[in-house]
């Protein structure tokens, strides 16, 4: 294929120009693109082969009821070509192990290949939590029980991804999709995942603000790093703001101290990345620029003490509530400090926290 046949549908990075009216595979006709990252384009499409469909997201099965559908068409290069490949192994495991659609996880139906592109076919949500965030007002955040319904149903997901050995490693508000009802959430993107076991020393992986201690440090990773990351999600849902804004790995580090207070020494012993973060007496050194050089430097943190309370901020984010409200937050700050745990190895487990309080009780309840 010659690169000006390509050009037509490609831009100059390689990804799919979706047009409006396009029917794609003689099936999908495109009606919206509605987003865009490193891997992909997502465009909305009517199904038109699909039958009517006859009930909520997520409530019909069986491909063809889907009328409408996300299409997920992966960039136009070998590399992402093959990262494709593994993505669609990891879904069709889960998706075949999950015949009800019950588990939480974005439906996948199908995938074809057309001028040059993998398209991957998927049940259509309505927006993502970002959007929904976003749409409630910044810093303001969803009720209580509001986050307690989407935390079960992620708990759900996190486990399903568990017992098929899948690890995420990119969960966050724009990877979670609700429908139009605000009832039911589902995680999506797997590009990132791995079967468990696969796992490469990264500083890199899972988005910045959702990066769990052990990728910073450079520790071995599994299931843990999903629930730190779903921790993150549940502390933003609550109160509009993100759990740990740092604009480098470094200052990721520096933001988790200051609610955990210092990184077990044991921890640190084992970290493959520890001298980015650590001098040789293990003491925390913050990278900073110097305002008149603009170079970086190195400053010591002496006294690495938590100085952020989350039990405290979460119970003053809103302070007109009900004593069943305030008992509920006070039961997420708890889950969430037993998530945001440094120790993988001891951080709660995506069964114990579906038997948390938090979950378990129903608001209310004594």
């Amino acid at each position: 294929m010659t690169a000006g046949l390509s050009d037509n549908w490609d831009d100059a990075e390689g990804y799919y120009r979706a047009r409006m009216g396009e029917v794609l595979d003689e099936r999908y006709r495109v009606m919206e693109t509605s987003g865009r990252g490193v891997f992909s384009t997502v465009v909305k499409a009517k199904d038109l082969k699909a039958e009517p469909s006859t009930g909520e997201d997520g409530d019909v099965v069986g491909e063809g009821q889907y009328s409408e559908v996300a299409i997920k068409v992966i960039r136009a290069n070998e590399t992402m070509y093959k990262a494709a490949q593994l993505e669609m192994t990891v879904l069709r495991k889960l998706c075949g192990t999950d015949p009800e659609n019950k588990r939480h996880c974005v439906k996948f139906l199908r995938h074809f290949e057309f001028r040059d592109h993998v398209f991957m076919v998927f049940e259509s949500m309505h927006m993502n939590l970002r959007e929904v965030l976003k749409k409630y007002g910044r810093n303001v955040g969803i009720n209580v029980h509001g986050v307690r319904s989407f935390a079960t149903q992620m708990l759900v997901a996190l486990k399903h991804l568990k017992n098929c050995g899948v690890v995420h490693a990119d969960i966050k508000p724009d990877n979670i999709l609700v429908n139009k009802s605000h009832n039911v959430i589902k995680i999506c993107d797997f590009g990132s995942a791995m079967f468990d076991g696969d796992n490469e020393i990264t500083p890199y992986l899972q988005s910045r603000f959702y990066r769990a201690p052990e990728v910073i440090l450079g520790l071995p990773y599994s299931h843990p790093m999903d629930l730190w990351s779903i921790g993150c999600c549940l502390y933003e849902l609550y109160t509009g703001a993100i759990a740990f804004q740092g604009r480098s790995n470094n200052e990721m580090m520096m933001k988790f101290i200051e609610v955990k207070g210092p990184v077990p020494r044991k921890l640190l012993r084992k970290a493959a990345f520890r001298e980015n973060h650590y001098d040789n007496d293990g003491m925390f050194s913050l990278v900073e620029e110097d305002p008149v050089t603009n170079r970086q430097i190195r400053r010591l943190i002496r006294d690495a003490k938590p100085t952020k309370d989350v039990a405290v901020t979460l119970a003053a984010h809103d302070r007109n509530l009900g004593e069943a409200e305030r008992r509920k937050v006070s039961q997420l700050a708890d889950m969430l400090d037993k998530m945001f745990n440094f120790d993988p190895e001891k951080r709660l487990t995506v069964s114990q926290a579906l038997t948390h309080p938090f979950i378990k009780e129903s608001p209310g309840t004594k």
